[in-house]
């Protein structure tokens, strides 16, 4: 699949008929949630919080890609899932299953190319223990078009950098495999590294360094100068106080890690979710099983810390940020509110990006 193919259905994506996000509420934001009853649902969120829909899903969901244009979004499945829905947000119908094909398993997160034509999502290669990027053609009926290499082990989320065609992929370096569950196999070798692809080559890939080698990369996030934003994991000795955000711009040499000593133990190894400021001047990541998130500004200094009770969604909103919990709390700029369900780890933000 190469980039005269992303053309091509960018071109055609404004003659498909179907609700813009106008239409469903305008929502800023996608979610998770298990309700009281105990079933599952994908939320549209307004920027303050209010419900715009409710979709019922099948089981657990982690996070969603929002179209950029249509009111769709794809419903990812936690991982070792094999089915992602396409949800139509203004009827609630499933408008497509997406299963993973023989051999893979989704990582629970998407990206959109080509203005909205096709979806890559995260994939497991788990006889060969190597990330993939399935395509789906999202303009024909999401019909499955290929895959790309990763170029690392277990990628998690994937994000497009901002006007551009490129994809920076999360390579967590956990192999895994669905007949030993989430059992983490190579530890003692694991490498993660972040990769810049452009049409299925890889333009560049960093590693975080040796003494950082058990930090996985999970989450992240895009600037829209392409600075992204990395929430790490640490698979190392508990109580290890290591940094769990890095940040690094394509060409921009060594990533640099941000840590506050004074919360570091307290975010317990677990960076959740990551997040940039709407106006790019702070970097956010949420530490759920710590009950807390530092917020640092990008240009350098002290971060401000944020404590709420199994915090871990995290997006812009405004100029700030937005952050969900578990136990069904909603922080924005303008004030807190709580809801009747039990967000899911991540906030997506709603927007042609």
């Amino acid at each position: 699949m190469r980039r005269r193919a992303f053309l091509a259905g960018a071109a055609a994506a404004s003659a498909i008929p179907a609700a813009a996000w106008a239409e469903v509420g305008a929502p800023a934001f996608l979610a998770a949630a298990r309700e009281p009853s105990g079933a599952f649902a994908l939320i549209g969120l307004g920027p303050e919080g209010g419900e715009a829909f409710r979709v019922p899903l099948p089981a657990r969901g982690h996070a969603a890609a929002a179209h950029p244009l249509r009111a769709e979004a794809v419903a990812f499945a936690r991982r070792p899932g094999t089915f992602a829905l396409v949800l139509d947000c203004r009827t609630g119908a499933v408008r497509r299953r997406l299963e993973a094909p023989e051999g893979r398993h989704f990582y629970g997160h998407g990206a959109y190319l080509g203005g909205g034509t096709v979806l890559a999502t995260t994939e497991n290669d788990f006889a060969a223990g190597e990330g993939v990027l399935g395509l789906w053609d999202a303009h024909g009926g999401y019909r499955r078009m290929g895959e790309w290499r990763t170029g690392g082990t277990g990628p998690h989320e994937v994000v497009r950098l901002p006007g551009t065609e490129v994809l920076a992929v999360a390579n967590g370096g956990i192999r895994t495999h669905p007949a030993t569950g989430r059992r983490k196999l190579n530890l003692a070798v694991m490498r993660p590294n972040l990769a810049f692809l452009r049409d299925g080559a890889a333009e560049e890939v960093v590693e975080l360094g040796e003494g950082m080698r058990l930090a996985s990369i999970r989450h992240l996030a895009a600037r829209r100068d392409g600075t992204v934003a990395m929430a790490l994991q640490w698979q190392g000795e508990e109580g290890e106080a290591r940094a769990l955000l890095a940040l690094h711009r394509r060409g921009g040499g060594a990533p640099r890690l941000l840590e506050d000593p004074a919360t570091q133990g307290a975010m317990r190894g677990y960076g959740g979710s990551v997040a940039f400021s709407g106006d790019g001047a702070r970097v956010a990541v949420t530490g759920p099983r710590g009950g807390l998130a530092q917020v640092f500004p990008v240009a350098g200094g002290p971060a401000g810390i944020v404590r709420r009770p199994d915090i871990c969604g995290v997006a812009p909103a405004g100029a700030g940020l937005a952050f969900t919990d578990g136990r069904g709390g909603i922080l924005h700029p303008g004030g807190a509110r709580r809801a009747g369900v039990a967000w899911d780890n991540h906030l997506v933000p709603v927007g042609p990006g």
